[in-house]
């Protein structure tokens, strides 16, 4: 079992990254932050090490959860996203703010690692159907070839007068077999018997955790109600693609994907709860809301810590999952955590705030920045988007300088200043055939910029 169990977590890596090459993964998405790669890096690693290590010593490994200090914008969040992609694991990202106290409506904190469950779930269901893609695809071109040309039953018969028949049909099928997959029959009209979801018609309404209870039921009642076949009419590309997905579910052994689920869930998985310092009392007097915000942090402590989550696919374990709070922590501190829950999250790292040079780069270096991105949507125009350095320049300028006088929202105040700035760009390129190349120059950013960054007021309606 403790081999493979390192097969397992080995294989979803097509290799083993160090904490160098995971730093060198982040880099080509996220501009600065360094201390929190590492950081991040030396987590992830520790993952696989924790593998490696005897089965008797590898439960009492805990991993080692990171809370991310930093104002909105600076990259926590995607640090996070991308980390998960590296390594194919289960990732959910939550709000602390959506969750209540048991016993107040709302989410209960459970709920996060329901949802971490569903995602991995349809993550493994997805690899599956992907491979038995091949082996789907034929059953539906047999089920479409059953509709265009019906087998000939064979009864329980010594005459072999018809066995003329019986080749003839074969080779006449194999011929429609050909002109299918050349898409000759793309555009006819078939009728095709497909199943049909059974719904449960009990619904449950009430407080937190009663969605879980009513998919749970939906499920029971779906495994009770056997499932319905419905004739339909659709063209023959229509019902490859709808009879696809229904090939594929009965090729894949929903057991199988569950146990598989529940075990990258368990050894892999990472939530990143964002607004932590939100639920964190920064006054010692103990309001009515204070009251509150320790509630959730105490609902959170035991999810962090270790226990087993009921989900509609069994019990999950959480000693092992690696949690990641962020939070801009301007009115509180960590330290105004409860010391139990401060205890859970070891390792803290402050991330910087982005600088001019830093939303220069952020534009053109990482692989899906901005500006490559305007450039792509104009392609599909015909249209050839260029930017001057100097323009780029302006753009960082003023995005450094609005997030100064009005609200630093990071990274993210470039997404409103593109939109301000090409705006005219994207509505008038579809009717302007003729101008098949747009260079972006300096003068045409301090023009359509100008006016919003002069007048404070307006910066903050626009920007």
């Amino acid at each position: 079992m403790e081999q493979l169990d390192k097969k397992r977590i080995d294989s979803k890596l097509e290799r083993v990254l160090t904490p160098r090459e995971i730093v060198a993964e982040l880099d080509k998405y996220i501009i600065g932050q360094d201390e929190a790669k590492k950081i991040v890096a030396i987590a992830l690693r520790n993952r696989w090490r924790r593998q490696q290590v005897a089965s008797e010593l590898r439960e009492e490994i805990m991993p080692n959860n990171i809370i991310m200090i930093g104002p909105t914008g600076v990259g926590k969040t995607e640090i996070a996203r991308r980390l998960a992609r590296l390594v194919n694991a289960p990732f959910v990202k939550v709000e602390a703010t959506k969750y209540t106290e048991v016993g107040y409506v709302g989410r209960d904190v459970e709920s996060m690692v329901r949802d971490l469950m569903e995602r991995a779930v349809i993550m493994v269901r997805q690899e599956r159907t992907n491979e038995k893609i091949e082996e789907a695809k034929k059953a539906v071109e047999e089920r479409i070839l059953d509709v265009l040309i019906p087998p000939i039953k064979k009864g329980v018969s010594f005459d072999t007068t018809n066995q003329s028949d019986v080749e003839s049909s074969g080779q006449t099928r194999e011929k429609l077999r050909e002109m299918l997959r050349q898409g000759v029959f793309d555009d006819k009209v078939i009728e095709i018997d497909m199943q049909t979801e059974t719904t449960s018609p009990l619904q449950i309404f009430g407080p937190f955790g009663m969605d879980d209870v009513n998919m749970s039921l939906q499920d029971l009642m779906g495994q009770i109600m056997p499932k319905r076949t419905v004739r339909r009419k659709m063209t023959v590309s229509e019902a490859k693609i709808n009879l696809l997905k229904e090939e594929s579910e009965k090729l894949i052994d929903m057991e199988d994907v569950v146990r598989e689920a529940n075990y990258r869930v368990e050894h892999m998985g990472i939530v990143f709860i964002d607004e932590i310092d939100k639920i964190a009392s920064s006054d010692t007097r103990s309001s009515g809301l204070d009251v509150s915000r320790e509630g959730v942090q105490r609902d959170l402590l035991p999810i962090v810590e270790g226990t087993t989550v009921n989900t509609r696919y069994g019990p999950v374990k959480t000693d092992h999952i690696l949690f990641i709070a962020s939070g801009a922590f301007h009115v509180s501190k960590p330290s105004d955590l409860i010391p139990e829950l401060q205890g859970r999250f070891p390792i803290r790292v402050e991330l910087d705030s982005l600088t001019e040079d830093d939303f220069v780069k952020i534009l053109t270096l990482p692989e899906n920045a901005l500006i490559k991105q305007y450039k792509a949507l104009l392609e599909a125009e015909g249209v050839q988007l260029e930017f001057e350095p100097e323009a780029i320049r302006e753009v960082a300028s003023i995005a450094a300088k609005v997030n100064d006088e009005v609200m630093n929202i990071g990274a993210r105040r470039l997404h409103t200043i593109m939109t301000t700035l090409l705006e005219d760009v994207l509505f008038n390129t579809p009717d302007n055939i003729s101008n098949k190349k747009i260079t972006v120059t300096l003068e045409m950013v301090q023009k359509q910029l100008s006016d919003v960054v002069a007048d404070t007021d307006l910066s903050k309606y626009i920007l």
